[in-house]
């Protein structure tokens, strides 16, 4: 009985891992596709870099119309980096049409799980 707990309890362990990281995947796969739509209406010539994770940074700087060194930046120097995401952000909202306020939800949250796809699907 003591070994049937054991495995119940394993399993249970098992399932919610495997969920997590479905759901996980999902929800990179959702976000990595608003990107995508995004640097595709900025006429990013490399969009689809915007699958891979890490190097989808390139597509998003060149979406916002900023220099590449600006990938340096939001990698490498804490708390500037976060400054350096919101005005990108800005200037990929005013690309999109939208005003550059959209760019500032970014940092705030739950608010900003909706800013990419709002800037993805609006037209």
């Amino acid at each position: 009985m003591d070994n049937f707990g054991n495995l119940a309890g394993a399993g249970v362990g098992f399932a919610v891992m495997a969920f997590s990281c479905i759901l996980s995947l999902v929800i990179y796969l959702f976000f990595a596709w608003c990107l995508y739509l995004i640097c595709k209406k900025c006429q990013v010539e490399n969009a689809w870099l915007a699958w891979i994770p890490i190097v989808q940074i390139v597509p998003m700087v060149q979406a916002g119309g900023k220099p590449l060194w600006w990938i340096l930046i939001i990698i490498f120097v804490p708390l500037v980096n976060i400054v350096f995401s919101v005005l990108l952000w800005m200037a990929i909202s005013e690309r999109r049409g939208k005003p550059s306020w959209v760019g500032i939800l970014t940092i705030v949250p739950i608010v900003n799980l909706f800013v990419l796809p709002y800037l993805a699907f609006a037209k």
